[in-house]
């Protein structure tokens, strides 16, 4: 299992992952996390800025912020999802939030089928505030079939199978990733208030086994696809009570 990590003068800590991301992040004792999410997508750079802007309101440093949501216009070729992360993760660098190879900020990263923004964009974000609240909040990133740091596409499971066998394979894959990713943020799925499903494959045969799987959380299915061309299924999920909708 990935080392805890705690991140100075963030109020969070949170689970090693590869270079874009984190696997997750849980606030430390004394802070809680927030989420905010923007009224329509933002591009990425604006987004930044905006980030920074609402940061600076509510007194926090930049390197407050813990996850990101991103929307992109279709999913990318596995290059050019290196190339994106490359500019994305500059910008976490000047924040404090990457150094010695480690990415503090969790993130899903998903391509809406339907009215898909023109450029990457910021759906929403997360971030500390100090906080008397006794039990943790967190993040779980977003995390499709495909081992991270495996062979692409090689180790993707039940590889450009989306029949229903091939889409329980798959689902089975990511339940098991987001139970390994909670289980090292030291919580558990009673605390989660929200989970994210990303797809746009037929899987009503497996909902049932899935919401038995997350209670007693609620599920929101999103007809997005993953970021990365190949991939069919995506899951993240999040403990917060403090949301906010920002215009």
């Amino acid at each position: 299992m990935s080392a805890l990590i705690p991140l100075a003068d963030s109020g969070f800590a949170f689970l090693e992952g590869v270079f874009p991301y984190s696997q997750g992040v849980v606030a430390r004792p004394g802070f809680a996390i927030e989420r905010a999410r923007f009224a329509s997508p933002v591009a990425v750079g604006d987004g930044f800025r905006r980030i920074a802007d609402h940061l600076a309101a509510a007194g926090r440093p930049k390197s407050a912020l813990c996850a990101c949501e991103l929307r992109s216009p279709k999913p990318f070729s596995f290059a050019g999802f290196a190339d994106f992360n490359q500019a994305y993760v500059a910008v976490l660098q000047q924040w404090g939030l990457y150094h010695d190879g480690r990415n503090a900020v969790a993130r899903s990263n998903v391509a809406p089928a339907i009215d898909p923004p023109a450029e990457p964009s910021f759906y929403a974000f997360s971030y500390t505030v100090p906080a008397s609240t006794a039990a943790p909040s967190f993040v779980v990133a977003g995390s499709g079939e495909w081992p991270e740091g495996g062979r692409f596409p090689e180790d993707v499971v039940a590889r450009d199978d989306v029949s229903p066998a091939g889409m329980a394979k798959k689902a089975d894959w990511v339940l098991a990733m987001m139970d390994s990713r909670i289980k090292g943020l030291g919580v558990g799925w009673s605390r989660a208030t929200a989970t994210q499903l990303y797809t746009v494959q037929d899987i009503k045969p497996l909902m049932e086994k899935i919401q038995r799987h997350i209670q007693p959380g609620a599920l929101t299915w999103y007809w997005c696809r993953p970021p990365i061309e190949g991939l069919e299924f995506e899951m993240d999920l999040r403990g917060i009570s403090v949301e906010r909708v920002l215009a």
